[in-house]
């Protein structure tokens, strides 16, 4: 299955896209500015079967009000696309896009975190898999 992951930002939004078999995650460019429809046309031309959102949370777990942007701008999504949209806990993934880049990584950093999103989410969907045959 195909997902794209998306940081959202209210700037601008990094992405990143699953292979076909779900196992890989590539950085896409950053979208700018970060609007539906831009999301809509790489659904389109990627043949993506699921969005996926990282929903920021505070290290205690509880969101805040850049969550509920993120949650705002899934619903926009769920209305324009045909497929799936989830949200899904971005908990540090900046940091860790952070640390790819220092080691070498050369895309924008919030694709970057996007892709570590996506790699998270890929693994959480994989055992859920397994424990559901």
């Amino acid at each position: 299955m195909r997902v794209l992951a998306l940081d959202h930002g209210t700037v601008r939004m990094g992405a990143a896209l699953s292979d076909p078999s779900g196992t890989l995650a590539t950085p896409l460019p950053v979208i700018e500015p970060p609007e539906p429809r831009a999301v809509a046309e790489l659904v389109a031309e990627h043949g993506v079967e699921r969005v996926v959102v990282g929903l920021p949370r505070h290290l205690s777990g509880e969101e805040g009000s850049q969550a509920a942007l993120a949650r705002s701008f899934c619903a926009e999504l769920e209305v324009m696309l045909s497929v799936p949209v989830d949200t899904y806990d971005e908990r540090l993934t900046t940091r860790m896009a952070d640390a790819s880049r220092r080691a070498g990584a050369s895309a924008a950093r919030d694709s970057i975190a996007a892709a570590h999103l996506l790699e998270d989410y890929l693994v959480t969907l994989e055992s859920a898999e397994e424990s559901n045959p």
